[in-house]
């Protein structure tokens, strides 16, 4: 079954970041917004790095709107092989949001764009090759992956590497 993206492109009204991931967990009432699959660390590594609680969809969106910061996922819609599955291999019939990121990488005064995964990284560089030659000063960051199957790192590991790593808050 194709699966079309739930949740549109968030860009606040000043972007100078975008936060892009792959594409939202298996469907559930209860996944209301990005990264809120209660096995994904995500949101919890975030009120960490920034001592905030975000257990809403609005202080969530706050957070990035503060941060100047958009968030997105690089697949629009595609099937998965297995339907209770969330990893990235597991997804396939593809269909990039090459519109969506598009719009704010070139619309947008990008510093930086930070990936979730390799997998997403990958797929930038393949598909926004002419973007990264446009413009060689806005950094590509990876982050560690915030899925507890990414247990390379522990948990404590990852908010460090974020807190090295994301932007503070802009005046």
């Amino acid at each position: 079954m194709i699966e079309i993206h739930p949740f549109g492109d968030f860009i606040p009204t000043t972007t100078h970041y975008l936060l892009l991931g792959s594409f939202t967990s298996k469907p559930s009432n209860n996944y209301l917004w990005f990264y809120s699959n209660g096995r994904n660390h995500f949101w919890s590594i975030m009120e960490k790095v920034y001592g905030l609680e975000l257990s809403t969809k609005e202080k969530q969106q706050k957070l990035f709107r503060d941060l100047n910061m958009a968030l997105t996922d690089i697949i629009y819609s595609c099937e998965r092989k297995n339907i209770n599955s969330s990893l990235d291999n597991n997804l396939t019939n593809i269909v990039f949001n090459i519109k969506g990121v598009d719009k704010i990488i070139r619309g947008n005064n990008i510093k930086k764009i930070y990936f979730s995964s390799r997998f997403v990284e990958s797929m930038f560089r393949k598909l926004f090759k002419d973007f990264i030659e446009e413009f060689p000063n806005v950094k590509l960051i990876y982050l560690p992956s915030p899925s507890p199957r990414f247990a390379v790192m522990s948990k404590k590991e990852k908010i460090r590497k974020y807190k090295e790593l994301l932007p503070n808050f802009e005046q």
